[in-house]
């Protein structure tokens, strides 16, 4: 008997955050590998989540006929979970969010995707992973390693890289998470969430280059954001959403 119901071509959502990266969008862009993510079986859309760029960022994204998100609120977090919103409306099938910042290689998304644990998330490990010898201030470096460690010892969870901004999800682990993180602190509560609703956890080994354009991410401040938010997770470990 001959199947009529036609075959489901599942969606990739490519999220994409920004705040005033004309100079490595292009490139970033152009570098996805939709060839390749085609013949892997997927559909892919670009989702720019923009953060209010006063520079050509929201043109050039444009140009590429991306899907713009103009976030609600300031911060990373914010952006992150408007975007994780618009995913669920969309009902897509993978989420694979990288910064835009020329940070993060788009060439690695067909492994970063294969490399998703059922039901999970996989994580860009750059701290195992091709650093490259400028990419990373030695203050970042050590901040890196103690947010880890310390996420670890309050959580219980394996983790290898906590502030990686590269990371691929299932569908099944974005209905998962319990967040409400505004700003760089949303990928430490990504990981006590995955910890507290026990979500599956890959670690992939990255590359990571020096950024394109002036840092967002100011060394002691949000560190000691993000130290606060594993603290808080770990006496309140669901948040009320917000």
């Amino acid at each position: 008997m001959l199947d009529h119901h036609p075959k489901h071509v599942p969606n990739l959502f490519i999220m994409l955050p920004t705040l005033d990266e004309e100079g490595a969008l292009s490139e970033v862009y152009s570098r996805i590998p939709f060839h390749e993510l085609n013949e892997l079986g997927f559909n892919s859309r670009v989702v720019i989540v923009d953060g209010g760029s006063t520079d050509n960022t929201l043109n050039i994204a444009e140009g590429f006929g991306c899907e713009i998100i103009t976030q609600w609120g300031e911060g990373k977090g914010a952006g992150i979970r408007q975007a994780f919103k618009r995913f669920k409306e969309l009902n897509d099938d993978v989420l694979v969010m990288l910064d835009s910042d020329g940070t993060y290689c788009p060439e690695e998304i067909p492994r970063m995707i294969k490399s998703i644990p059922k039901g999970g998330i996989s994580i860009g490990d750059r701290l195992h992973g091709n650093l490259d010898s400028d990419a990373m201030t030695r203050t970042n470096w050590i901040g890196n390693h103690l947010l880890t460690w310390l996420a670890v010892a309050l959580h219980g969870k394996p983790i290898n890289d906590l502030c990686s901004g590269y990371w691929a999800f299932s569908k099944e682990a974005i209905a998962s998470l319990k967040l409400n993180s505004m700003r760089f602190e949303i990928e430490a509560e990504m990981y006590t969430s995955c910890a507290y609703q026990d979500i599956p956890m890959k670690f992939v080994p990255i590359s990571y280059s020096k950024r394109v354009g002036e840092a967002k991410l100011g060394s002691i401040k949000d560190g000691t954001s993000i130290a606060r938010k594993l603290v808080i997770r770990r006496i309140f470990p669901t948040p009320h959403e917000e």
